[in-house]
């Protein structure tokens, strides 16, 4: 691997903490650098070869950075990606990329301008349970597919502290927090759909924003695809579900990455990615003489140092990034 990328974090939050810090500490491809802490100067702890910048202005005066990552609330993400590229850095950019399809043309084009990279940051299609869907539909163990639902489901009935998400702003709201997960793994697996419908529903007591969201998308060959989000599942459902004419798939979400980083286990332990055993899909699939047969799908190890992979390897070496300008732009016209 070639010279490592200087790399800043714009925020030492949730996302800084688990999503971005362990991976540019790690990939050797990657010197993290520094981190904006405006206040409360957490980093060091952790990380104390790092500076930690006062503001986003001091860390885009520090000629060394040569990407940084936006993390920050939704609705700020087009403002401070903008400042980047005219900074003359890469900028990569969490979800959702921008709150608009318009904001999102303008970035691509200002990174084209100012030859930079502006690169949307997906790391869920390094999910272990998602990879092991994609593993089935290429396998062709389904025949044609008819009927794909994709399901991101949680139990929060009360209303969270940050206003970014839970007060009517630009880009709030649960179709924009994890709509962009499902949207990008339903349009890297199957493309852009031929038409699609949307339902929101705002059902927790006191809620300002969507809390409830389903997809319905339709693609070529007549399949429906259903993506459905929701705060009010005390019963958790299938992740994955799959029909076609030839057999079944149903998965529960199982990736484990997210726990693993909150346990504090860094991306190269041997055990980092690896599913628990009691969590496989379920295939089940039709002889063609009508007789029924089920087995066990076990998901192989994933790494969201994938993710940084591309991330290098299209800064370093021109390599074509996974998630293109497309994708983004339709994932930005069905969350809008």
């Amino acid at each position: 691997m070639g010279k490592a990328i200087n790399t800043g974090i714009m925020s030492y939050g949730m996302s800084g903490q688990l999503f971005h810090s362990p991976f540019v500490d790690t990939h050797e491809g990657f010197e993290f650098k520094g981190v904006v802490e405006r206040s409360q100067k957490r980093a060091h702890q952790k990380y104390p070869n790092i500076k930690s910048y006062d503001s986003v202005e001091d860390m885009l005066a520090d000629g060394q950075i040569e990407l940084v990552i936006v993390n920050t609330p939704n609705n700020t993400h087009f403002e401070l990606a903008r400042k980047v590229l005219q900074s003359g850095k890469n900028v990569l950019v969490e979800k959702p990329f921008t709150v608009t399809v318009e904001q999102a043309e303008e970035l691509f084009a200002l990174a084209k301008k100012n030859g930079c990279h502006v690169l949307p940051y997906q790391n869920r299609r390094f999910d272990s349970d998602y990879l092991a869907v994609k593993k089935i539909i290429e396998s062709g163990e389904l025949g044609r597919l008819v009927e794909v639902h994709f399901r991101f489901d949680r139990y929060k009935i009360d209303i969270g502290p940050k206003a970014g998400k839970e007060t009517p702003v630009q880009g709030s709201g649960l179709l924009f927090d994890l709509g962009p997960h499902l949207l990008d793994q339903v349009i890297s697996l199957f493309g852009i759909p031929l038409s699609w419908t949307k339902t929101l529903g705002h059902f927790r007591p006191n809620t300002q924003v969507d809390d409830f969201a389903n997809l319905h998308l339709i693609y070529p060959q007549e399949l429906q695809v259903f993506v459905t989000t929701s705060l009010l599942v005390a019963d958790i459902q299938p992740a994955f579900v799959l029909h076609g004419t030839k057999g079944s798939f149903v998965k529960y979400r199982a990736d484990v990455q997210e726990e693993q980083l909150m346990d504090n286990m860094k991306p190269n332990d041997p055990r980092f990615g690896i599913e628990q055993t009691d969590s496989p899909g379920t295939l089940t699939t039709i002889g063609p003489d009508g007789s029924k047969s089920i087995e066990d799908i076990e998901s192989e190890p994933s790494n969201y140092l994938h993710m940084f992979d591309a991330v290098y390897g299209t800064i370093r070496n021109g390599d074509p990034y996974p998630i293109t300008e497309d994708h983004i732009k339709a994932q930005l016209s069905m969350l809008n």
